[in-house]
């Protein structure tokens, strides 16, 4: 009879284990999502303040329609790839956004009233600060994907996980160009 007992007492440790192994596993993987949401808001933020430079742009650059057309492309790119969730995609369609947003700014040189214009200084500004916090977002977004692959792979957890079919999230990889904010000053200081 206390053999029967502690053995029930073993297998009900056992499964509240296996149930805390679990209910872990599903709040890093909530985790990842939030932090990958978190991204995305301001991805969306990003992308409906940037046809508002581009008009402000536009107003003043009569001729520079490669280079306001490159822009607007590249944000329907990081749109995509933002639809996507695919970690992978968007690295690389970050990438034609900044050198497009660069290319604007350096344009943006040749125009000294553009400069001036508080539309167009404020739309920099916000867009600059949307740059600094999607850089901590996706230093958020990693860690928790780093928290979540690491638990996926831990034993004991890696057994619930394969049972549970949690799969590894992606990292969201940006070169090195990428995980600095753009840079303004460089870009109308010629």
């Amino acid at each position: 009879m206390l053999v029967l007992l502690v053995l029930l007492f073993l297998i009900v440790a056992l499964v509240g284990y296996l149930i805390g192994v679990y209910n872990g596993l599903v709040r890093v993987r909530a985790a990842v999502k939030l932090a990958w949401s978190n991204i995305d808001v301001l991805l969306v933020q990003r992308h409906d303040e940037l046809p508002k430079l581009v008009e402000v742009c536009r107003q003043y650059m009569r001729y520079e329609a490669d280079t306001l057309d490159r822009v607007m492309r590249a944000r329907a790119g990081v749109d995509a790839a933002r639809s996507s969730g695919n970690p992978g995609s968007l690295g690389a369609a970050e990438r034609e956004l900044r050198s497009g947003l660069n290319g604007l700014y350096a344009v943006a040189e040749n125009y000294p009233q553009l400069k001036a214009s508080e539309p167009f200084r404020h739309l920099q500004e916000r867009i600059s600060g949307l740059e600094t916090a999607l850089a901590d977002r996706r230093e958020v977004y990693n860690d928790a994907v780093n928290t979540n692959n690491v638990r996926i792979d831990a034993f004991p957890d890696v057994l619930v996980a394969r049972l549970g079919e949690f799969p590894p999230a992606q990292l969201l990889h940006f070169q090195a160009d990428q995980k600095s904010d753009v840079d303004l000053s460089a870009a109308f200081s010629r």
